[in-house]
């Protein structure tokens, strides 16, 4: 079982940064595959970016790549996500998630679990 708690979300301008934060319980956090993902209403959820556990390979969205960087911190459980140069269609609520979920992992029912979410404004 792995329990998620995001936090770091909030409003900020256009060109702004926000570093969102995922701690997670579970004593195989490193070996597992994170994923930041987002949605806005009426429409599905989707991938932003991975931390793929087994073989610390990161991927990343077209729209955020070059933008945002996925990172973990295994001593302390927890996963970042830094969001730079924000666009107001980033306003998302962003969710972090965790599986072993081999290839598909920019797939969000391949997740076991999933955070609360949290929302990010970016406002013009």
């Amino acid at each position: 079982q792995v329990h998620l708690v995001e936090s770091g979300g909030g409003l900020v301008q256009a060109g702004g940064s926000l570093r969102l934060s995922c701690a997670a319980s579970g004593r195989t956090f490193s070996s597992v595959t994170m994923g930041w993902f987002r949605q806005v209403p009426g429409k599905e959820r989707d991938f932003v970016a991975v931390d793929i556990g087994w073989s610390r390979t990161v991927y990343y969205a077209d729209s955020v790549k070059g933008r945002f960087t996925i990172s973990r911190d295994n001593a302390k459980n927890t996963v970042y996500l830094e969001m730079n140069s924000l666009e107001p269609e980033d306003t998302a609520v962003y969710y972090c998630a965790a599986g072993r979920v081999g290839s598909r992992w920019s797939n969000y029912g391949s997740y076991d679990y999933w955070g609360q979410g949290t929302q990010v404004t970016v406002s013009t």
